[in-house]
């Protein structure tokens, strides 16, 4: 495997992991960071640690940008992911060479298209996908073992425009193993990453949820936990209701999940999970029935249209009656 050159902009838990992660696997590696003791911890790992980047004498170069973007109420806060992006457009402007900005830290999606490369590009003078690469990387990293998850990871995703881009990512991470799946939009890989912490987070409070039924029963959840994982299509198979747009309907998923509502209630335990489960599945469901009204209503009326162009006379299900 040839060796790249690699910066890492922003050198904490996940900067950390993935640029010693790189130096392990023979890369070149600097790390980038602003904070003046992890600059030093760093250091006296012997590892390359600078407070500002220079790309002006560096052949072509991966950056990849592991920056914090803390949650701030109900929005992420991207004041340092920003500042940084604004550094490496800097550094992209006095060097000579094509070098390619992966953003790896976790972002809403578009930011990669938007903040990070109308970033870039007013900092740089350059374009994007011209004077230098764009895609996104999102880590799937633990904080406590975030070394180890880099080193062996289950999945890898990568995103870019440019299909050059996302061969040399896959040539970079491919031998680290996992799957790695590539998608052409980077606002998907970002995506990816939200949904994925957001579904672990839903799991976790949706067992946590039983678990205060469990207590009130006075029965002992894990058992119980442990055979619905092995007994719900839900967690058996990848596919099931991974389909968008369709709420769920037949007899038994409306009958308990309202069901349930009310024998928690008389137990004494309130489950504004599973409430919020039935209102998004009943907004759907009144979405879903608008759309195919409204579809049904065009195509009547388009049938119509046609018919008396061509000089038929009759209702539209009499047009597809046998004469």
């Amino acid at each position: 495997m040839q060796s790249s050159r690699i910066f890492i902009v922003g050198s904490g838990v996940v900067g950390a992991a993935t640029g010693e992660g790189f130096l392990k696997a023979g890369h070149e590696v600097t790390f980038i960071d602003v904070s003046q003791p992890r600059i030093a911890e760093l250091a006296a790992r012997g590892f390359d640690v600078r407070s500002e980047i220079d790309l002006s004498d560096e052949p072509e170069s991966l950056l990849f940008l592991t920056l914090p973007t803390p949650n701030d109420g109900h929005r992420y806060d991207l004041s340092a992911f920003s500042a940084g992006t604004a550094a490496v457009g800097r550094a992209l402007a006095a060097s000579p060479t094509h070098h390619t900005v992966v953003v790896r830290s976790t972002v809403p999606p578009g930011t990669t298209e938007g903040l990070v490369k109308s970033t870039l590009e007013e900092h740089s003078g350059m374009v994007a996908g011209e004077g230098f690469g764009l895609a996104s990387n999102p880590e799937f990293l633990r904080a406590v073992s975030a070394a180890e998850d880099f080193a062996h990871p289950w999945m890898t995703v990568v995103a870019s425009r440019d299909p050059q881009t996302v061969e040399r990512l896959r040539d970079l991470l491919s031998p680290f193993g996992g799957e790695l799946r590539t998608f052409t939009d980077p606002a998907q890989a970002e995506f990816i990453k939200c949904a994925h912490n957001i579904y672990n987070a839903t799991k976790i409070s949706f067992w946590n949820e039983m678990w205060l039924v469990a207590q009130k029963l006075g029965v002992d959840l894990d058992p119980i936990a442990a055979t619905v994982a092995r007994s719900a299509e839900g967690s058996i198979n990848p596919q099931y209701g991974i389909r968008g747009g369709a709420p769920y309907g037949g007899v038994c998923l409306p009958k308990d999940t309202q069901g349930f509502l009310g024998f928690a209630d008389n137990i004494g335990v309130d489950m504004p999970l599973l409430s919020a489960v039935v209102e998004t599945n009943d907004r759907l469901a009144t979405i879903v029935s608008d759309e195919v009204d409204t579809a049904t209503h065009a195509a009547s009326h388009a049938q119509l249209r046609e018919s008396a162009a061509h000089g038929v006379v009759g209702s539209v299900r009499q047009q597809h009656e046998p004469a």
